[in-house]
């Protein structure tokens, strides 16, 4: 598979950010249907870095209840959390 449709985007949160600062890991909103292995190639391949270590978390889909009537659902999705090697970085926003 095409790296390009295994990384959808960055998580850029808080937790995400300190994460990277620390702990030297990145985080990926993912394909469903990617595994440990395709997501270390593609980031590998994307960004030119050397992957130490990749976990992977599932959201499964929710509905949106009020008042006991579903009004909505909320999609699932991957998230892929990114180990990188001693002295890699990926920045997203540099300069900002």
């Amino acid at each position: 598979m095409d790296y390009t449709k295994i990384i959808i985007r960055p998580v850029i949160t808080e937790k995400a950010n300190l994460a990277k600062e620390y702990l030297n890991q990145v985080s990926f909103v993912v394909a469903n249907t990617a595994n440990k292995i395709e997501v270390k190639r593609a980031v590998e391949a994307a960004f030119n870095v050397k992957v130490e270590a990749v976990n992977i978390v599932r959201r499964r889909p929710s509905r949106r209840i009020r008042h006991g009537r579903t009004i909505g659902k909320v999609s699932g999705y991957k998230k892929a959390f990114v180990t990188l090697a001693k002295g890699d970085k990926i920045e997203f926003f540099e300069g900002v």
